[in-house]
């Protein structure tokens, strides 16, 4: 992809982020030398090569230098901290950690039978001074560039790590195809044209805003990437670098939304930005407030792009219709089809060849069970209409998005657990007024312990994503159970925000990051 389309648009921009601008020609020859590098430390093709960087352009660099010569990258959650970031290296076995300067005290909270690489890169500085570590080292400057390894569609590009619900983060096998048909559905769904400018605030660690370099890439357009999302700087940055197409998540477009009016809102040359997981009724006012539709659609890491809906949409807050290329079925809970208006589980597959991942890495059983009888179990549940429009219901199992991240209630109970005073403990979500959720938990003490809802929070605090930290902490005496022993989070959830819910927001608690 990259020497094609290099050798047909030369120095035209594909990748800007503030100063830093690459051609079409110089991002082949920067993959090619970062190949080099990596090639220079020892690192073979199928090794993994753990990346934890902000947006920048190092990543990039790192990311486009293993897909060049066949390593394997894995980027991590910049977020991530005590058991969920022991997990993702215990599971992956990286040879090399390359590390944003700012995030190395991470490290530190790593369990104590997990150890990282050898060998660590650090990108960037920091006002900190880093430990005295022989195996810390600055990224290497790029030098000659090599071949590109002689690659295959179904190897294995990136493992991106999805939260689960009743499990430890599971590593999706990404190979090189899938992030081409990524690539190619999004820029349809979107209608991408040569000459675009794709502008995304979201995390390159995500596989949103990784996928967008490839819509830029096969279709001749230019991809901006900024550090973060800004709601109060996202339109005058979508001005000043003339974007025609966005990216959005849920509580983006409300954050958007409850900025106070300007008359520069409609300023701007964005035509459509991409609005999965933005509630219906926010569509309407998005679009005559600001002139931008918002597309509606469907995806996983495990899948691609495989619903979309009208531009603008003509059912707001839907999945829209199946895409070309893609099979789905609704089906019971024996894999049975089920009729069009019956809500069941969403199963998929690709016509294409190595469209959808490969498997989870180093978890067979998990990747039989989702990849049964031929299909990938999606484990949300959904409607077909008669017309052939999905429509999501719920997810299969307890599931928690917050701000675009995926919470696993699993792995925050298991920290929650390791406190002397906590005998019990349910993770659950309860709804944000942003269209997402928040992350809630009931507490049962230990005996004769003590414990408040802060020091609940503070227990949390370093030991895990901060987005995961749950904001409501209801402490009971007793645990809703069901005929077997077992905690009934439904019974939690349905009961909502209680008069004994300690909300941090409200109480004016602020993280420490």
């Amino acid at each position: 992809m990259l020497t094609r389309q290099a050798a047909q648009y030369g120095e035209r921009t594909l990748f800007v982020f503030g100063e830093t601008r690459w051609s079409y020609a110089e991002t082949g020859a920067i993959a090619a030398a970062s190949a080099a590098r990596l090639l220079r430390a020892g690192i073979r093709t199928g090794d993994r090569v753990a990346l934890m960087c902000s947006n920048r352009p190092e990543f990039l660099e790192v990311y486009l230098g293993c897909a060049w010569m066949g390593a394997v990258c894995v980027p991590i959650n910049t977020a991530l901290r005590g058991i969920q970031l022991s997990h993702v290296l215990r599971n992956s076995t990286p040879a090399l950690l390359v590390i944003e300067a700012a995030l190395t005290p991470a490290i530190a909270t790593l369990e104590h039978d997990v150890a990282p690489p050898d060998l660590i890169w650090t990108v960037g500085e920091t006002a900190e001074p880093l430990a005295a570590r022989q195996d810390m080292v600055p990224l290497p400057a790029l030098g000659e560039g090599v071949a590109p390894a002689p690659l295959r569609p179904g190897d294995t590009v990136a493992i991106l790590y999805t939260s689960g619900t009743t499990g430890p983060s599971k590593g999706v096998c990404c190979p090189q195809a899938q992030m081409f048909w990524w690539g190619v559905y999004s820029a349809r769904a979107l209608g991408i044209v040569e000459g675009d400018v794709l502008f995304t605030t979201l995390p390159l660690f995500h596989t949103n805003a990784l996928n967008a370099f490839y819509q830029a890439l096969l279709n001749g357009c230019t991809y901006v990437l900024e550090p973060k999302f800004s709601a109060s700087g996202f339109w005058a940055a979508a001005r000043r670098h003339n974007a025609t197409v966005g990216y959005l998540l849920g509580a983006m477009a409300v954050m958007l939304l409850a900025q106070p009016p300007s008359a520069d809102d409609a300023a701007h040359g964005v035509r459509v930005a991409l609005g999965g997981g933005v509630p219906g009724q926010f569509h309407a006012p998005f679009l005559a407030r600001f002139g931008v539709p918002l597309l509606d659609g469907y995806g996983s890491t495990e899948t691609n792009f495989v619903f979309a809906g009208t531009i603008p949409s003509d059912r707001p807050g839907t999945m829209g219709h199946l895409a070309e290329g893609i099979e789905a079925c609704i089906v019971d809970a024996d894999d049975a089809v089920l009729p069009d208006g019956v809500a069941g589980e969403l199963l998929l597959r690709a016509c294409e060849p190595f469209a959808f991942a490969t498997g989870y890495f180093g978890m067979a059983d998990k990747t039989v069970e989702a990849w049964r009888n031929l299909w990938f179990h999606t484990g949300d549940r959904v409607v077909r209409d008669a017309d052939g429009h999905y429509r999501f219901i719920d997810r299969m199992k307890d599931s928690i998005r917050r701000r675009g991240e995926n919470v696993s209630s699993w792995e925050v109970e298991q920290v929650l657990l390791t406190h002397p005073a906590i005998a019990a403990c349910a993770v659950y979500p309860l709804p944000s007024e942003l269209g997402e959720d928040e992350v809630a938990v009931a507490i049962q003490l230990e005996g004769s312990h003590v414990l408040d809802a802060a020091d609940v929070v503070r227990h949390c605090e370093g030991r895990m994503a901060h987005f995961a930290i749950p904001r409501f902490v209801r402490i009971v005496g007793q645990m809703p159970l069901t005929e077997n022993g077992k905690i009934r989070k439904v019974a939690l959830r349905d009961a909502g925000k209680t008069p004994d819910t300690w909300d941090r927001e409200a109480a004016g608690y602020r993280l420490r990051r």
